[in-house]
């Protein structure tokens, strides 16, 4: 676990018009306490700045130290945002699971590739996996106390010994207790389990899927989903991992084997807390389940129901473009890069993009040479598999491109390659687009 001491909190963005505007704060101003406690994280500054008065100890960006006094309403936010989340640093993965992503890249990129996130804070706030196994009892307990839940906690197995085995760490075998913990404080996490061919799958996944859902049970259940998720392998995985892809036999033979565990818990409860991941379907060359079988996306952000969510909202909101007859003034043809994974799932979009008078739009499915991938999700595709992918092509007045490839609130892919380089050597225009609308507005040219 590495933790470092508590360094004042950075601040990076001063939101106009808020209190903290007004009391005059600047980016580059530092909070080193706030009466008189020094928070160690965003979860102790958002608990400690609920209260009505405020004394806060502030350092300039010149080194000088003010003490303000603020009155405000309980719970108004100040108007600050930081350089990090965390004050006093990242508490660090103790664990060398074979299929971590982190050891599965080049060496000599930008050091935050290489961080391995367990922290359960940024479990709390962000909805990242942590594995339970570096908590010190002090954690366990400001959890309790601070109701930090839910948490998303990566299972994998509830074997003690398969688990053990499988994140290479002793502490791991006691995934139970601690979902029971978990469950008798009412507090509650969300569960992934990440399948390896040959560790954890067949009779050991059907064990760890009903181990949890014997959890989701009461009006507060301690486990609230379970995401199934394949394991992703890249080219530049160490050779002793034991691990071999998943095909499209094995990726068949999990969707039947879950969804008949699906089957059962909904004839039982009336509901479900187990999901497949969308890449199942991806690999398997299955349809995607309907809208209604995700019931409210528990699991969204680890990639189940995502694409048909996605789908679902461009349907809607394509069909009121097209109900405004919507004509471009000028011709307009643009390239849409995914990755190939999604290609069958997309096509229909990029046809209905199609139907708009004066539009264009071709869609470009690429796998990653990169990672060494034969199918490739849209987030890992590189700067390098874009530059190999498209040049030569016509590409029109530019690229749509899914900001999912960038690094957040940056403009790097995941091998270094910065949006304007790409964009210098393809000698064309680069639109990030997040979501269904930028997509729709960046393709008829109105954003």
């Amino acid at each position: 676990m590495t933790k470092t001491s508590i360094k004042p909190a950075l601040i990076t963005k001063v939101i106009p018009d808020s209190i903290a505007a007004e009391i005059g704060f600047e980016p580059g101003d530092t909070i080193a306490s706030i009466n008189g406690q020094k928070p160690r994280d965003l979860i102790d500054y958002q608990y400690i700045c609920a209260d009505e008065y405020l004394e806060i100890e502030v350092i300039d960006a010149k080194g000088k130290t003010h003490n303000i006094e603020i009155e405000k309403d309980y719970d108004e936010d100040l108007g600050l945002e930081f350089s990090s989340a965390l004050f006093d640093g990242l508490i660090q993965c103790n664990n060398r699971c074979p299929f971590c992503f982190i050891d599965q890249q080049p060496p000599g990129k930008r050091d935050t590739l290489y961080l391995k996130d367990d922290d359960y804070r940024l479990s709390f706030l962000y909805g990242s996996y942590l594995t339970l196994t570096n908590l010190t009892q002090r954690e366990w307990e400001r959890i309790e106390q601070m109701r930090l839940s839910p948490l998303y906690v990566s299972v994998h197995a509830t074997e003690p010994e398969l688990r053990s085995r499988l994140l290479k760490n002793s502490r791991a075998g006691k995934i139970l207790e601690q979902i029971h913990w978990f469950q008798e404080r009412r507090l509650q996490i969300h569960a992934q389990v990440v399948v390896c061919p040959g560790i954890n799958d067949g009779i050991h996944l059907e064990r760890t899927l009903l181990d949890l859902a014997k959890f989701h049970t009461g009006e507060i259940p301690a486990v609230a989903s379970v995401a199934v998720v394949p394991a992703g392998l890249t080219r530049f995985r160490p050779t002793e991992d034991e691990l071999i892809p998943v095909t499209t036999a094995k990726a068949e033979e999990v969707i039947d084997q879950v969804q008949e565990i699906q089957t059962k818990l909904r004839q039982k409860s009336g509901t479900n807390c187990i999901w497949l991941a969308d890449e199942w379907f991806l690999i398997g060359r299955r349809e995607l389940p309907p809208a209604s079988e995700y019931e409210d996306y528990p699991q969204i952000g680890n990639g189940v129901g995502s694409i048909r969510q996605f789908i679902s909202q461009f349907e809607t909101y394509v069909k009121e473009i097209l109900e405004q007859d919507i004509c471009l003034s000028t011709q307009r043809k643009l390239t849409w890069v995914v990755g190939n994974a999604v290609e069958k799932a997309f096509v229909a979009i990029a046809n209905q993009l199609n139907q708009i008078e004066g539009l264009e739009v071709n869609m470009v499915a690429l796998s990653s040479n990169y990672w060494g991938q034969e199918i490739t999700v849209t987030g890992l595709l590189t700067g390098q598999d874009l530059l190999e992918g498209l040049q030569g092509r016509d590409l029109g007045e530019g690229i749509l491109l899914p900001s999912v490839m960038l690094k957040q609130g940056d403009n790097l892919f995941l091998d270094d390659m910065t949006l304007e380089e790409l964009a210098a050597q393809l000698k064309t225009n680069i639109w990030p687009v997040a979501g269904v609308e930028e997509l729709i507005l960046a393709a008829i040219g109105d954003r």
